[in-house]
């Protein structure tokens, strides 16, 4: 599996992907919102686009669909319920379900929801696993749920799949906000060295080239995968006094996404 990210570089500072067989040269485009940066790195690399995955339906992730299927004929996939929300889907995708990519490449589809009801991460079958997260999981942060979203139903999606994933697992997210994520986690965290280390990189680095985490990193540096931190809980006891003194994870991560909002 061939994994190229390409930098939108656009205002909400999105990253596109194209996923490549190495036999065939077939390659499955995800979230191709900048098209033209899309088609330009597949005609570079000789592969051929033959399907686009839509993680969910908002336009910064689904509004070069038109332009790609005009140029390629590719086939247009998402969550079996967006339908009605994205034009043109050829197939819907349930949890479980396979995308194959020419001989090589198998994806797993997962259904997170929270950012929206109808969200699909694709987790790669491959030696070391790699996952595509769409507005889900970003690097040191979580999705908003800010239209027609659940921030309970994202919690139960990173408990419940996430968090269960191997710690080697690569995260490509849909959007670079690492930066601003870590001094999120420093804010609610103020002794969490990992985020402290890391930072300087984040600030420093171009987001053409920019690291990939792993979810093992994340488990370090991401408020809300560390819902049980003393301090995480002492911190935001501070800013919502009546929390018991042992709230439990849920409301925890819920209260961290609503601070999350207007921070």
């Amino acid at each position: 599996m061939i994994v190229e990210r390409i930098w939108t570089g656009n205002a909400y500072r999105n990253y596109n992907y194209l996923i490549a067989c190495p036999e065939t040269g077939e390659a499955l485009a995800i979230d191709p919102l900048d098209h033209a940066k899309c088609l330009a790195a597949a005609k570079d690399k000789g592969w051929q686009i033959t399907q686009i995955l839509n993680t969910h339906e908002h336009h910064d992730h689904t509004g070069g669909n038109a332009a790609v299927v005009a140029a390629t004929g590719a086939k247009v996939i998402a969550h079996h319920q967006a339908g009605a929300r994205i034009s043109g889907v050829d197939r819907g995708v349930k949890a479980g379900d396979l995308i194959k990519v020419g001989k090589t490449v198998e994806l797993e589809c997962l259904d997170t929801p929270g950012h929206t009801m109808c969200h699909i991460c694709l987790r790669s079958h491959t030696d070391r696993p790699a996952l595509f997260s769409g507005d889900t999981l970003f690097n040191a942060g979580a999705g908003n749920c800010h239209n027609g979203g659940s921030a309970e139903l994202l919690y139960q999606t990173f408990m419940n799949q996430l968090a269960r994933l191997p710690d080697n697992t690569q995260i490509y997210p849909g959007h670079d906000y690492i930066e601003n994520n870590l001094r999120f986690t420093l804010a609610r965290e103020p002794d969490n060295q990992a985020a402290m280390d890391l930072l300087p990189t984040a600030e420093e680095q171009d987001p053409a080239t920019a690291m990939v985490t792993t979810l093992g990193q994340e488990k370090q540096i991401n408020t809300f995968l560390r819902l049980r931190s003393e301090s995480v809980i002492a911190a935001l006891k501070v800013a919502y006094p009546d929390l018991p003194d042992d709230p439990d994870p849920q409301t925890v991560f819920v209260k961290l996404r609503e601070l999350r909002n207007r921070w």
